[in-house]
């Protein structure tokens, strides 16, 4: 067999690896300028430079990815491995190592992580604002006269619900406010509902229901209108969403939060065979409580019987009772005329010690004593206030423009605006001034100004 010939290769056509590289860089920018991409984050990297790189990847490939800082600053999350995402990002090839990359300028949550980063949003936004306050939750009553059921009729939480009312309690009335449990335009009808309910005053508590699901399934009873409406309902509201392991955000709100649609239920139904039993051992109780009544009051009644006395026994204790007391006033009497007697005496012979005219008297004494403080008082004031005044009439009259003008000096001000002159090259030829001496002021016109 021949072998194969190899032509020969021109030298010119041979490439570098950096060359290579460089051109498949240029194809590859060109002919994808720039791409949505949806997978898994995985080995993920955050450098000190700020930047991320990591792989997003699907069940059979996956592809090399770049973040630069000037981009990811302004997510919205922080980015995980395992967290499923959206990325808009260009296509390129990182020339040093010849992988194919993604440069990504945009990234967002996508699927069921960014189902649970708004219900994590909301959580904490309503907790802020106190609407999962136990302050604000209301008792649920023992014996309710009507149920309200906020469900879908065709759901299999219907029938279980009202199967465990029917064999907890079948006496208490069920009342259905159907609406839809899944899609977009369930949270509307569930508020409206609500509204409904809490307006018609038809039932004294309502059960808030619906089978379980995945977290798409269940995101109406996520959303903050139906919250808000459960927190402004006067009524009572038990919520039994889903199974014991889904957790909403109606769940938080509401009065009472049941595991299941059925444990919500047994919740708001009283059990008619434990009530039997408590309704009979009570009946049990107050007729023993009775009889032990009856017996003590015919107890007493033979007790009291024994005891009367006839009417004039009573009488004659009364009237001697009455007597005492006649003989204790009298004595009372006496003893507080004597003392009254004594007491007058007293104030009579205090009154003529203390006569009008010798508090008089006195009086005038203190008066003429207070008259001579004042009046020497008073003139060592004035005294004082003439030698203070003096002194500083000569302390004013030593530092008074007056006395400098007596001793030649002169105050030159402007004739327009009165201002004093100090500089004799603030003025101008011509201009008009007027000198003030100790007698009398001149006035002169500027015709010549020297500097000395």
């Amino acid at each position: 067999m021949p072998s194969a010939t190899i032509d020969k290769v021109n030298p010119g056509d041979i490439y570098s690896i950096s060359q290579l590289n460089s051109e498949v860089r240029a194809i590859i920018e060109e002919n994808f300028p720039s791409v949505w991409v949806q997978g898994e984050i995985s080995n993920l990297a955050r450098p000190a430079s700020g930047h991320l790189y990591f792989s997003l990847k699907d069940e059979r490939a996956q592809a090399r990815c770049a973040m630069f800082r000037m981009n990811n600053r302004v997510l919205k999350f922080k980015p995980q491995d395992g967290m499923q995402v959206l990325v808009r990002a260009s296509v390129s090839l990182y020339e040093t190592r010849g992988d194919y990359q993604l440069i990504v300028d945009y990234m967002e949550e996508s699927g069921y992580g960014l189902l649970q980063r708004k219900f994590e949003e909301l959580k904490t936004k309503l907790a802020a604002e106190g609407l999962f306050d136990t302050a604000h939750k209301q008792e649920i009553p023992a014996f309710p006269f009507r149920v309200g059921i906020i469900t879908s009729p065709s759901g299999a939480a219907i029938r279980d619900v009202l199967s465990v009312l029917k064999r907890r309690f079948p006496a208490i009335p069920v009342l259905i406010y159907p609406i839809p449990v899944q899609g977009e335009d369930a949270p509307p009808h569930i508020v409206r509902m609500i509204n409904k309910a809490c307006q018609r005053r038809d039932c004294d508590v309502l059960i808030l229901t619906r089978g379980g699901g995945s977290l798409e399934d269940l995101w109406a009873f996520n959303d903050e209108r139906v919250a808000r409406a459960i927190f402004d309902c006067q009524i009572p509201i038990v919520c039994g969403v889903g199974h014991e392991v889904d957790v909403t955000i109606a769940d938080f709100v509401a009065d009472v939060r049941a595991p299941t649609p059925s444990a919500a239920a047994e919740l708001v139904s009283p059990n008619r065979d434990e009530w039997g039993l408590r309704i009979n051992r009570t009946q049990t109780q107050l007729i023993n409580r009775i009889n032990q009544k009856l017996l003590h009051a015919q107890q007493k009644l033979a007790w009291l019987i024994r005891r009367i006395q006839h009417p004039r026994q009573k009488i004659q204790r009364i009237a001697q009772r009455l007597d005492e007391i006649e003989l204790r006033l009298i004595n009372v009497h006496q003893i507080y005329r004597h003392t009254r007697a004594a007491r007058l005496t007293e104030f009579g012979n205090r009154l003529q010690q203390e006569s009008p005219l010798y508090r008089l008297q006195q009086l005038s004494f203190t008066r003429q004593a207070f008259e001579q403080r004042l009046h020497n008082a008073m003139s060592k004031k004035l005294s004082g206030g003439n030698h203070q005044l003096a002194a500083l009439s000569r302390a004013l009259e030593a530092i008074s423009p007056l006395a400098t003008l007596g001793r030649g000096y002169a105050i030159v001000r402007k004739q327009d605006d009165g201002t004093i002159v100090r500089d004799a090259k603030l003025l101008k030829i011509g201009e008009q001034l007027k000198t003030q001496l100790q007698h009398g002021n001149v006035l002169s016109t500027v015709t010549e100004i020297r500097d000395s």
